[in-house]
């Protein structure tokens, strides 16, 4: 396929974003590209630092060093998938952690880290054959993508898949407090100043409330092959 594209898929938090966006790019065999693990791998670098641990957050430093942050990503055929590599090394297992997930968001929350990261979303995406899914992607990471979707479903079905996840997973948790943690990050990612989420003029939104993982799939691949033919 040699009239590659690039793909931009935003929404709202549990819409399975990131298992489409995987489906996609192993079906295309373009580069996903996870913009969380971008976000966990700064983290990593903070913390590698002492730019931040349990006493405290040094921003100005991590802000000055940014400059010595490079995330790429890899496509590992024995895996199926593509791993994290920070400044030419494999971290992929290293940011995935309990611990780098403590400060992620404190991180994330930095614009500067935003900005960054954003600059080095857009130079992954130049050559296309891209597919990324986030908050900003389609409106502010690849404003032109030849496809965008916006992935949403309603909080009360987001919330039972994440808490049928959470169940499988071994956590004890009550379906309201998941419930209620849905809409409030919701609210966050909507009314954030920094990049907040909304749809792009051009997305197609795709509500997977009552669609099983293939029927999205079906559903998505088609708009793809659509895109790809015009």
């Amino acid at each position: 396929m040699n009239n590659k594209i690039t793909i931009a898929i935003d929404g709202f938090s549990s819409t399975g974003k990131s298992t489409v966006a995987k489906q996609l790019a192993k079906h295309l065999g373009y580069v996903y590209v996870d913009t969380g693990a971008m976000y966990r791998a700064v983290a990593y670098y903070a913390m590698s630092h002492g730019f931040i641990n349990e006493n405290g957050f040094d921003k100005a430093s991590l802000i000055e060093h940014l400059e010595n942050v490079n995330i790429s990503f890899k496509f590992n055929d024995a895996l199926g998938f593509a791993e994290v590599y920070l400044n030419g090394v494999n971290v992929e297992k290293k940011i995935r952690t309990l611990e780098v997930s403590r400060f992620v968001s404190t991180v994330a929350a930095v614009s500067e880290v935003r900005h960054k990261l954003v600059e080095q979303q857009q130079q992954m995406g130049k050559d296309k054959g891209v597919v990324m899914d986030g908050r900003d992607i389609g409106t502010v990471v690849f404003s032109n993508a030849e496809l965008k979707l916006f992935m949403t479903a309603s909080a009360e079905t987001r919330a039972q898949r994440r808490y049928k996840e959470l169940v499988d997973r071994g956590d004890e948790v009550v379906y309201d407090e998941v419930l209620k943690n849905v809409q409030e990050r919701d609210y966050i990612d909507t009314h954030r100043e920094d990049s907040p989420l909304v749809k792009a003029d051009d997305a197609i939104e795709v509500d997977n409330s009552n669609l099983t993982l293939e029927e999205q799939f079906s559903v998505i691949l088609e708009l793809v092959n659509k895109t790809l033919n015009k």
